[in-house]
């Protein structure tokens, strides 16, 4: 609740938010007037975006330059490290083999200054225009899987060849996150466009029923996050 006031409050004085997750916006946007604010999409297909309601906020684009393949989770992680809130930095892209990262003007200085190393590797942070990549649609591994339904615990089971009582122990450690808040329902049925994260495994977005079987079994289509 704290978080949502804050915004709120930035808002009321002409300030930006921080960048909100597609929940945290909902929850903000859902306390305003539509006429009361603009939302600021750094990127055609982001996922972290920007409220304002006068002034455009000042965003940095930085790719990480690094002599090594790395992970999301390991930028993510890095970044982490430095005690750098969430609020404070966008989406993490990776695009042939490139590493890219957004970031609020506010903290460029600090970052630039203490966002040395991803893993046990140095880095350099150069800055680019937005325009960059205004233009880009995230991509995705698409999969299909048949499943005897849409519950998210029977999906999981399907793409980590575990066990229902497996996904219970993960989701008591908290290692699988729905739609950005960590999972407490094994029997939530997935709707288009719900986004699921497994802890060491990656990233999805559930897209659609493909069709059912002549055993009333189910052909989904999820998209893996790349």
């Amino acid at each position: 609740m704290y978080f949502i006031e804050n915004n709120l409050t930035r808002l009321k004085n002409h300030n930006h938010t921080f960048f909100l997750d597609p929940k945290e916006l909902k929850d903000v946007t859902s306390k305003l007037k539509k006429n009361e604010y603009k939302i600021f999409y750094p990127y055609k297909d982001s996922e972290k975006n920007i409220i304002y309601n006068k002034n455009e906020p000042n965003i940095v684009l930085y790719e990480i330059k690094i002599g090594t393949k790395v992970r999301h989770q390991d930028i993510l992680g890095s970044i982490y490290s430095l005690n750098i809130s969430p609020g404070y930095f966008g989406d993490i892209l990776i695009i042939d083999n490139h590493y890219y990262v957004y970031v609020l003007d506010m903290i460029s200085s600090y970052f630039e200054a203490n966002f040395l190393m991803v893993k046990n590797s140095h880095i350099e942070l150069i800055r680019h225009d937005l325009s960059l990549l205004e233009n880009y649609e995230r991509k995705y591994e698409r999969i299909e899987l048949i499943v005897s339904s849409n519950r998210i615990d029977t999906v999981i089971s399907s793409i980590c060849h575990i066990s229902r009582k497996n996904i219970e122990q993960m989701i008591k450690k908290k290692e699988i996150i729905l739609n950005y808040d960590f999972l407490k329902n094994t029997s939530y049925k997935l709707k288009e466009d719900d986004t699921f994260s497994i802890k060491k495994i990656g990233k999805y977005k559930y897209s659609k029923v493909l069709k059912t079987t002549k055993s009333n079994h189910l052909i989904i289509e999820i998209l893996k996050y790349l």
